[in-house]
């Protein structure tokens, strides 16, 4: 593996925006239908059932989730039970190694926005980003992005920053920004560990205001949750949704 190239104080020190996160997450969590409207309700397990996919969709639009999350073979179920609610669908891409084709990505992207996803959550090709093939990364999550924006739907990049040094971690978020995502994310919540506050805080560091943060994998109170928004996470990926807003007293 080559080594890293180093992210040099030219590429972070220049005035990114800025992303007020204490802002963010007193209005966030002023209710639990404004904080309903941050989280990803997710199901992503590979033996998940047409029933648990019913169950998450009725419960995406009984509380108001920023979107139910699925693999892409429930997608087109999930599109049909959360028509007319105005709850968007999202799926994953290249998931959960990060190590598709360019064009499988495209093919795959493709396929699930004309079936009505209105957002994807990819892994970033971790294998190239350790390998110091950014030109390679940035094509690949390039290649998403086009898609994905083609048809009016948000692409997130999942960096699985449980594989990742400090440094690939902030390349890795650089060339996703720098490729056209809309958020960088921590976590597939299929390796090693989930979401931490110290990497949302890293990811916030680069990102500044240019797109959002996604905090995914192990989220599973309202007191975690919490730091998570205060280190600057604008989104989080949970399958626990439902139990963390009703520590704010959703019934």
């Amino acid at each position: 593996m080559s080594a890293v190239t180093p992210i040099s104080a030219s590429e972070l020190d220049f005035d990114h925006g800025t992303f007020d996160s204490a802002g963010f997450t007193a209005q966030t969590l002023s209710n639990w239908q404004t904080l309903a409207a941050v989280l990803d309700h997710t199901l992503l397990d590979p033996d998940a059932t047409r029933e648990q996919i019913e169950l998450l969709c009725e419960e995406a639009a009984r509380y108001r989730f920023a979107c139910a999350m699925v693999n892409p073979v429930w997608v087109s179920t999930a599109v049909g039970l959360l028509s007319g609610t105005g709850i968007p669908v999202g799926a994953v891409i290249g998931f959960p190694l990060g190590a598709s084709l360019a064009s499988t990505l495209r093919q795959e992207a493709a396929a699930l926005v004309r079936m009505g996803a209105r957002e994807l959550d990819m892994v970033i090709p971790i294998g190239q980003l350790r390998s110091g093939n950014y030109d390679a990364v940035q094509h690949t999550i390039g290649a998403a992005v086009g898609v994905a924006h083609d048809y009016g739907a948000v692409l997130k990049v999942i960096l699985e920053t449980a594989l990742l040094s400090t440094q690939e971690k902030l390349r890795g978020a650089e060339i996703a920004i720098q490729a056209g995502a809309d958020f960088v994310s921590t976590s597939t919540g299929f390796s090693t560990s989930g979401a931490s506050v110290s990497d949302v805080a890293l990811m916030r560091g680069v990102a500044g205001g240019r797109c959002g943060v996604k905090a995914l994998g192990g989220v599973r109170t309202l007191n975690y949750l919490q730091s998570l928004l205060e280190a600057g996470a604008n989104r989080i990926g949970a399958s626990g949704s439902v139990a963390i807003v009703r520590e704010m007293g959703a019934a």
